[in-house]
């Protein structure tokens, strides 16, 4: 689909643009917006591609975006949007659980995490508070940071899921959609020997013994991370 422009915009009005490859949640959360006398939709993108490309054309204050497309990964998004426009809030609206996925946009460099269960309001104090230059998070999640950061640095060593790298969990979130190893480097664009690489981390990470222990775990991640 690319970028579609939406209405006129107005100095006083916060512009937000949506990013998301599903055609029903990007017009719900279009209506939504419009609702709000403080903030308009000016475009929707379907994919990380098409976002950066309407970014440059429509200069919006804010933007909302999913976290997973069809074969793409939105943290890579929020990293390239921070190089490009550093001054640019995001708020991210995944069906993701938060607990596992909002330390880790936050640290990509989103200021915002939202799940989509989420009521009309949250959505919308989000948009408000990250154009404002105020990380916004579920009070839930926000209370199970402040618990983590108050636990001292005396905790075990993390396994698991939580251990891995951003490209560690993009590369088990494709094995676990049955890419091969040869898909997964064309689509990175990675040699193989990197992504075999990744994938003896992980397995050692998640202390697994070998390939189907692998796919195994990666097809159970990959129907519901958490």
């Amino acid at each position: 689909m690319g970028i579609r422009s939406a209405q006129p915009r107005t100095a006083e009005r916060c512009r937000v643009l949506i990013v998301d490859d599903h055609p029903i949640v990007r017009r719900g959360l279009g209506q939504l917006i419009d609702r709000e006398s403080d903030m308009e939709l000016i475009g929707e993108a379907d994919s990380p591609s098409s976002a950066l490309d309407a970014v440059e054309a429509l200069s919006p204050h804010v933007v909302v975006a999913d976290l997973s497309f069809e074969g793409l990964d939105g943290i890579e998004l929020i990293k390239d949007l921070r190089a490009r426009h550093p001054g640019l809030p995001v708020l991210v609206l995944s069906m993701h659980d938060e607990s596992f996925y909002a330390q880790r946009v936050l640290k990509a460099g989103a200021m915002g995490y939202l799940m989509k269960q989420e009521g009309v309001e949250q959505v919308v104090d989000g948009i408000r508070s990250v154009r404002e230059g105020r990380v916004f998070l579920s009070n839930r999640m926000s209370q199970a940071l402040l618990s983590r950061m108050t636990g001292g640095s005396n905790r075990p060593p993390t396994y698991g899921v939580e251990s891995l790298t951003d490209r560690e969990l993009e590369v088990l979130r494709l094995i676990g959609q049955g890419r091969s190893t040869r898909q997964i480097a064309e689509q990175l664009h990675l040699s193989i020997k990197t992504i075999e690489t990744h994938r003896e981390n992980i397995k050692q990470k998640l202390r697994l013994e070998n390939a189907s222990q692998l796919m195994q775990y990666a097809v159970r991640f990959a129907i519901e991370p958490t």
